[in-house]
């Protein structure tokens, strides 16, 4: 099954800014390039953006004067959503009650006056394709929301469409169900190669999803790039403290060292003048020997047992404790004074 009869599309956004009619500037003028089979995530806080920019890829929102949508570059800016051939997943689903699953996968493909044989295939193998065949015949609240969101997905893509839109798909979801769709949908993009633009305010979401990310913040982008780069060089403070758990220390560098109140910590030798590190949890280790070196030495605080780690909070003296990850078996008590070593490779230091 391919997702569509054409070639995966290239999007490209020029100089695309969004100013609603109050005044309020929700979008800085971007540019913005989406490769064919690719899925991008857009990620950010609420207020971000980043639903904007999907809506202006969809059609349903138009940028301001000045500004360009391309895809496969023809300027399609003025065309609505219906004639670009673009599938859009809601949050809130946005399936008919009163139509069948079956019904439901099949509604854009009758809007299209698809001849009757061929709409009775294509909704088959999107019922297969997303284990709904049992289902078909249920009406839409007689299903639960996973199964729900499994509808959504078929709908939009039994169109054939030259992308999928998706806006916080999983956001309604418990926990547990999350992690399933999340991991279904990875490998149902995978499969059909189409390209996709994914919204979300949840990092798992997107480093899990995304072949690339686009950080958002108010209406900027501010950084670009592979999951695996986004995480471990982020190219601002704002990455930095957005995406995963960081942890902060507040002190002066010293040579190749950053001194504070607990102790001393290697630097990167291209490091320049700082008073403030920052490194992640799982950069951080308990030293249980007498070696001396750099090391900082701190209070437990607390401890969470979380199955296959355990998450400890140490005092060193900061306004915040620092949060260290402990996957070897642990049994250090509140209260234990602990020596700590950070790895220099994951020291991060900003401006």
């Amino acid at each position: 099954m391919t997702a569509s009869s054409t070639q995966p599309l290239a999007i490209r956004l020029q100089n695309c800014a969004k100013t609603f009619p109050d005044g309020t500037r929700v979008l800085e003028p971007l540019d913005l390039a989406i490769n064919p089979g690719e899925t991008l995530v857009l990620l950010g806080p609420s207020g971000c953006g980043k639903t904007t920019t999907l809506r202006l890829i969809a059609g349903l929102e138009q940028p301001d004067s000045g500004g360009k949508i391309l895809f496969d570059g023809n300027d399609v800016t003025a065309l609505p959503i219906e004639k670009r051939n673009v599938g859009m997943v809601f949050q809130s689903y946005a399936l008919f009650p009163n139509m069948t699953v079956a019904e439901n996968i099949g509604y854009g493909l009758r809007i299209r006056k698809l001849p009757a044989a061929e709409q009775r295939t294509r909704v088959s193998e999107m019922l297969s394709m997303m284990h709904l065949t049992p289902l078909a015949n249920r009406m839409i609240d007689q299903l639960s929301g996973g199964q729900r969101q499994r509808v959504a997905l078929a709908r939009a893509l039994a169109v054939r469409p030259r992308a999928l839109l998706l806006d916080e798909p999983l956001t309604a979801l418990d926990a547990q169900l999350r992690d399933t769709l999340r991991m279904e949908i990875n490998l149902l993009l995978r499969e059909l190669k189409i390209t996709s633009i994914y919204v979300t305010h949840d990092q798992t979401e997107a480093m899990s999803l995304g072949d690339r990310i686009v950080v958002m913040s108010h209406g900027k982008i501010a950084q670009t790039g592979a999951p695996r780069d986004i995480y471990h060089q982020p190219a601002n403070s704002f990455v930095a403290n957005f995406i995963g758990t960081m942890n902060k220390i507040k002190g002066a560098r010293s040579g190749q060292t950053f001194v504070c109140a607990a102790g001393r910590l290697p630097l990167p030798a291209d490091t320049g003048e700082c008073d403030e590190i920052m490194f992640r949890p799982e950069d951080v280790q308990v030293i249980e020997d007498n070696t001396s070196g750099c090391d900082l030495t701190g209070t437990v605080n607390a401890t969470f047992f979380l199955g296959d780690h355990t998450r400890l909070l140490v005092d060193i003296g900061q306004d915040q404790p620092i949060v260290v990850e402990r996957f070897a078996r642990c049994d250090l008590q509140v209260g234990q004074t602990v020596r700590l070593a950070v790895n220099p490779a994951g020291v991060l230091t900003f401006q």
